[in-house]
């Protein structure tokens, strides 16, 4: 491991959270285009999210991601991303991200911490494995209401 891959690793994941801002701002899932997003994923990235998220499962590929992110915005209205730290360690680099989001189904606000384990190879992100502090407040605030007729 050397500072020089750590560092670049940081560099990858800053430029891809900044791309990701230019996605959303240009309209997101369904308008803009992923182009923006894709250099900094490799062509077989792997983004393993909890199985009781309303967008649970592993996500394979651009065309994998791309899913995912129109899954993300059927489910959530806005999702930001208000403060990040990074703990690098040449390819792994830890993301401490706390969030704020607003949940389609329900309008129901939420904020909590995401903690990402992601793998830089190459200068492009191979892996994502998320960590959620609390899976069932999450998969509740984005539930549909269900009918008492």
């Amino acid at each position: 491991m050397t500072m020089s891959s750590t560092t670049d690793s940081v560099a990858v994941l800053t430029g891809m959270y900044a791309a990701e801002a230019e996605y959303l701002a240009a309209g997101g899932p369904g308008e803009a285009s992923f182009d923006l997003l894709a250099p900094f994923f490799a062509p077989d990235i792997e983004l393993h999210q909890a199985d009781a998220l309303p967008y649970g499962g592993t996500w394979r590929g651009h065309k994998g991601m791309t899913r995912f992110f129109l899954r993300m915005g059927e489910v959530w209205e806005s999702f930001d991303m208000v403060e990040q730290e990074f703990l690098a360690t040449g390819e792994t680099v830890v993301v401490l991200t706390q969030i704020r989001a607003r949940a389609r189904a329900t309008g129901q606000e939420l904020s909590f911490p995401l903690l990402q384990a992601i793998t830089v190879k190459d200068g492009q992100i191979t892996e994502v494995r998320p960590f959620y502090w609390d899976t069932r407040a999450i998969a509740d605030a984005c539930a549909m209401p269900t009918s008492t007729d």
